[in-house]
């Protein structure tokens, strides 16, 4: 088993693309037209009615992350089958993609969990984490978690948003002392 490797605040992020139902590929950290920052939320997958509930929310919000110019993507390992199956429940109007591999979901620093049975789902799967990636393509701000009932509260993370996208308040990427 190796090490997990956290990815740094301030640094990079790196390129990762997954699949859109319409089977086009999407770079998942590039901010979509009209948005200078990127949000991606990455979803355990169907099989987690919090997830559902969760992007459903998001939905939501979506106008207050627009107005502090940050666009949104959802993503997981799930598959093409699944993600169309899921989408019965989802009513949502972000972009959402499938087929985070779990190379990719390493990459990225996420825990990763084993399905517990073939009814839960029929591959290994990211625990939820949500980058944010600024203009710079740089990660901006990070929340992993190791389970589904750990996210981040979606009022106080837009108004979060709009705060530090406000010049006046010249607020520095957090985290980045090196040890």
């Amino acid at each position: 088993m190796g090490h997990s490797v956290k990815l740094k605040a301030g640094e990079a992020f790196p390129n990762i693309s997954a699949t859109r139902l319409d089977n086009t590929t999407v770079e998942i950290a590039k901010p979509q037209e009209g948005m200078t920052w990127q949000a991606v939320f990455v979803y355990r997958g169907k099989h987690c009615p919090l997830c559902t509930k969760y992007l459903n929310e998001l939905e939501s919000y979506q106008q207050a992350f627009a107005d502090a110019g940050v666009g949104i993507i959802a993503v997981s390992g799930d598959s093409k089958a699944q993600l169309m199956e899921h989408l019965e429940k989802l009513d949502i109007s972000f972009p959402i993609a499938f087929g985070l591999t779990q190379s990719q979901m390493q990459l990225l620093g996420l825990y990763i969990s084993e399905p517990r049975s073939e009814q839960e789902t029929d591959h290994n799967f990211a625990e939820p984490g949500l980058f944010i990636v600024n203009e710079q393509g740089a990660l901006h701000v990070v929340d992993i978690s190791n389970n589904p009932f750990v996210r981040p509260e979606l009022g106080a993370l837009s108004r979060g948003l709009a705060w530090i996208r406000d010049p006046s308040n010249n607020y520095p990427i957090r985290g980045t002392l090196e040890y």
